[in-house]
């Protein structure tokens, strides 16, 4: 179940200083999962205790790539994304023994 509630962690510059100096990890996740959902299934998958659950749903953009002959237009989906707080000395390494 957790699997299909939590469908990738996001992985940037920005997350990576979060996740360092204040513990909160971004994940993207299910449209309908509620604060609720996703706070057991980030405690059943990586093992930590959450302190707290921000949600967003970020709207779906339109990208344009120009080609020899025309303009392509296309769209990239929305998605809605969780920033999750961890307890303190709570940690996640999604990178493991790389």
């Amino acid at each position: 179940m957790p699997k299909q509630i939590i469908i990738k962690p996001v992985v940037s510059e920005k997350t990576d200083t979060l996740s360092e100096d204040l513990g909160k990890y971004t994940f993207v996740v299910n449209r309908d999962a509620n604060k609720i959902e996703i706070k057991n299934a980030v405690e059943e998958l990586y093992s930590v205790q959450v302190k707290k659950v921000n949600t967003m749903i970020m709207p779906s953009k339109t990208k344009n790539r120009n080609t020899r002959t025309s303009i392509i237009r296309g769209r990239v989906s929305g998605f809605k994304k969780a920033v999750v707080t961890l307890a303190e000395g709570e940690t996640i390494n999604f990178f493991g023994d790389i």
